[in-house]
């Protein structure tokens, strides 16, 4: 294969064919019929020598050479989008499908100001949603599984920050809102009307989010370096499931603070401090440099921002006592 015999508008045919892993959906992305993409496919195919996508009962599933291939394309096109029209984009026009990777609760807290926007300024935008169980989302953002991640991901951005090889070139962050881990229970739970020590905390039963499922945490290391440790009697890799069950039962959790509200049970919890120091928890924004100058990941990237400023700001300055509902 000569690059220069290459039709480039192939190119633009598979990017939307593994954005949207469907042919039909491609379809109208891209405002042509399944046949013309159908037919398209078939050509980079020959071209490429590699199936690229093959069949499966809910759309497509793309190759490995696929896959290896689609990062470098969607680069490339968007650096050629952004440089031909830097001051034209609408986004009331804009066709973009973000992928994004958070845990529910977080979902829970910026999706609907997000979709809100989206239903109003830009309709033709969509989003999809794509489960998160890592603190290290760094191998979807580099195949290209996902557009953004937003979530605490201390790992990558103490990586980050110290300029470390590739990350730091394919990588980019930004904070999004700092905030602080709190002991949460139901407001009859044993310890509600007592005050939390070190030796009660340990000597109760607890609830962990773990995203991976492991039952271990920052609280566990912290608790280490106390030369003490707690029961995790359940692991859990929702917020939600985790306020349902500690609101019914005399398990005790720990959560960040923002995110309780996203549990749906805030009317039966109450919130106590920690009786140790804990480190604080980040909420970062992660994506990769081919979306850099996107104007439409642009418009996300600020939209999200914005968001966090209106509605985290009001979480900073609201105060909870050692013993007080949510």
């Amino acid at each position: 294969m000569s690059f220069l015999t290459l039709d480039l508008n192939l190119l633009r045919v598979f990017d939307a064919i593994m954005t949207e892993q469907n042919l039909t959906r491609a379809s109208n992305l891209l405002a042509m019929t399944q046949p013309a993409v159908s037919n398209a496919l078939k050509r980079l195919r020959d071209t490429l020598g590699d199936e690229l996508v093959i069949r499966t009962a809910h759309g497509v599933r793309p190759t490995s050479r696929a896959e290896e291939l689609w990062p470098t394309v969607r680069k490339a096109l968007s650096e050629l989008e952004a440089a031909i029209t830097p001051e034209s984009f609408d986004v009331s026009k804009a066709q973009t499908t973000f992928r994004m990777a958070m845990v529910d609760a977080t979902a829970a807290l910026w999706l609907p100001s997000l979709i809100r926007s989206i239903m109003t300024d830009a309709p033709k935008m969509k989003v999809r949603m794509m489960p998160l169980t890592t603190r290290d989302p760094r191998s979807m953002l580099l195949r290209g599984d996902i557009d953004l991640a937003i979530g605490f991901f201390p790992g990558v951005t103490a990586q980050l920050a110290d300029g470390q090889g590739m990350v730091k070139s394919q990588i980019s962050h930004e904070r999004l809102y700092t905030g602080q881990y709190v002991c949460v229970m139901h407001k009859n739970h044993p310890l509600a009307k007592q005050e939390l020590t070190l030796d009660t905390y340990c000597a109760a039963d607890h609830l962990l989010v773990s995203l991976s499922g492991k039952p271990h945490a920052v609280i566990d290391d912290v608790l280490t370096s106390l030369n003490r440790e707690r029961r995790i009697l359940l692991t859990v890799n929702q917020f939600f499931t985790a306020g349902r069950v500690v609101a019914s039962s005399d398990l005790i959790t720990v959560l960040p603070r923002h995110l309780i509200a996203a549990t749906g049970m805030t009317d039966a919890l109450i919130v106590k401090e920690l009786p140790f120091q804990t480190p604080d928890e980040h909420v970062d924004m992660l994506w990769h440099e081919r979306d850099a100058r996107n104007p439409a990941h642009k418009w996300l990237r600020a939209h999200l921002i914005a968001t966090t400023h209106d509605q985290f700001g009001r979480i900073n300055t609201k105060q909870y006592g050692n013993n007080e509902r949510i």
